[in-house]
This record gives C-alpha cells, sequence and structure tokens, in this order.
C-alpha cells in the first residue's frame, strides 16, 4: 500500500452511538483547526475520498451499508476509527444489536482512542494514515 502523497479527501461514516465523535471530527473543518489549509476536503461519496472516518460502534442494520462504503473507496483504501465505540465498542459493546467495533466488519489502518477524542487527535490519525507505507 503507498502512501497518499497530495491533499487527502475525507469520507465520513457514522455507525452509530452518541454523536460526540461526529462533532469532534466535523470541528477539526472548523476555522479553529481549519484542516482545509491543509487541503483536506469533507466529500459526501466515498468514491472521491482517500480516507474513511468512521465514528461509533456498528449495529447489525448497518453493518452491509459500512461494507458498501468501503468497496467504493479507491485504492489505496484508508481507514480511520475514531472514539472509544469505533475502536473497541465502548460503551455499547454488550448490546444485543451491535455488529463488532469497525475492525469486526471493514479492514482499519489507523485507530484514534477517546471518548470523543480530541480534534487535534484526529488530525494526527489522518497524517498518520495518509503516511502508513504498508501493504496489504
Amino acid at each position: 500500500m503507498s502512501s497518499i502523497t497530495r491533499s487527502p479527501w475525507i469520507s465520513f461514516f457514522n455507525a452509530g452511538g452518541c454523536n460526540g465523535c461526529t462533532l469532534e471530527c466535523f470541528a477539526c473543518f472548523n476555522p479553529r483547526y481549519d484542516v482545509t489549509r491543509f487541503g483536506m476536503e469533507l466529500k459526501a461519496s466515498a468514491k472521491h475520498a482517500d480516507v474513511l472516518l468512521v465514528t461509533g460502534i456498528v449495529n447489525k442494520h448497518n453493518a452491509e451499508r459500512l461494507k458498501n462504503i468501503y468497496e467504493q473507496l479507491p485504492e489505496p483504501k484508508r481507514v480511520v476509527a475514531i472514539g472509544a465505540c469505533g475502536v473497541s465498542g465502548g460503551l455499547y459493546k454488550k448490546s444485543y444489536s451491535i455488529a463488532g467495533p469497525v475492525d469486526k466488519i471493514i479492514p482499519v489502518d489507523i485507530y484514534v482512542p477517546g471518548c470523543p477524542p480530541r480534534p487535534e487527535s484526529i488530525i494526527d490519525g489522518i497524517v498518520k494514515c495518509l503516511n502508513d507505507k504498508r501493504t496489504k
């Protein structure tokens, strides 16, 4: 897997949860953190994105949707699991409707823990994901 050498385009999927991580992801694009100055853009479709950010724990109803979104990502596919729920299941992990944390459904490159993680941590996770030169 090669590293991405241009400004990354970001797509986002909220798998479910309290939405705290979602708010922190969108805070990355506000004037205080302004990742757009680095060329990062938020794209509505995974077909046009370099990195997929996934927040929340995946429930049984949206597991197939997450797989479909992952399949739409162009190569090299990069996925960042954000927050305690996305990384390990968080406080929802014993719920009856849960399919699992993100890595049980699709491959994950970088984990950003926290409940919710700070925007600085999310930005750092995206940068580490872009610089990852592992091969799959």
